[in-house]
């Protein structure tokens, strides 16, 4: 039927209808590593050398593209987007594919920014640092005469601060995303399976 809109075009229409362009996590934004060299879903190996690098070609895509340090946790995005989600559904599912394939650098125990453009031309910006627990006060890493204690701030449980990525993203995704927690959640846990 003619007037039957296909998968493609209504991801593309969809595109068009989300206010929401680009998110840019700057959580994530750890430059890609050219370690990883485990095989992908198609069989082709992601680029591990400088020299393979300088001679790849760019990619470039039309309507959206997902990029991460880890091949894998690109795939999480790209798939999010498959399924119809809005480009912050698709960085807060990277985001928590990151944490599991990629730890060093993706992590649920820290923190982290998150820049959003919308198609009104505004950008927001998130802020999901780490926080100092209720208690914390000034001079908690102070002596009673007002000097810093060497390693009380580094090197002892004072200095711990509260993780806020898993509230950033829960944020994020509930005023600008479209899709469930649940959902961008799941191709984490299955990668953790």
């Amino acid at each position: 039927d003619a007037g039957r809109a296909t998968p493609a075009t209504a991801f593309h229409r969809q595109w068009k209808r989300h206010a929401l362009l680009l998110a840019t996590l700057a959580a994530f934004s750890a430059l890609a590593c050219a370690q990883d060299v485990n095989p992908d879903a198609t069989g082709r190996e992601p680029v591990s050398t400088r020299a393979a690098l300088q001679n790849a070609k760019p990619v470039t895509a039309r309507h959206a593209m997902v990029v991460s340090a880890q091949h894998l946790a690109t795939m999480v995005g790209v798939d999010i987007l498959k399924q119809g989600g809005n480009a912050v559904d698709a960085a807060v599912a990277v985001g928590f594919a990151e944490a599991v394939v990629h730890p060093c650098c993706g992590n649920i125990g820290g923190g982290g920014f998150m820049t959003i453009h919308l198609e009104d031309g505004r950008n927001l910006f998130l802020n999901f640092r780490e926080k100092a627990p209720l208690k914390a006060t000034p001079t908690m890493f102070q002596d009673a005469d007002g000097n810093v204690v060497a390693g009380r701030s580094t090197d002892s449980y004072l200095g711990v601060g509260v993780p806020g990525t898993v509230m950033g993203f829960a944020t994020a995704l509930k005023a600008y995303g479209t899709m469930s927690l649940k959902q961008v959640i799941a191709p984490a846990i299955k990668l953790a399976s």
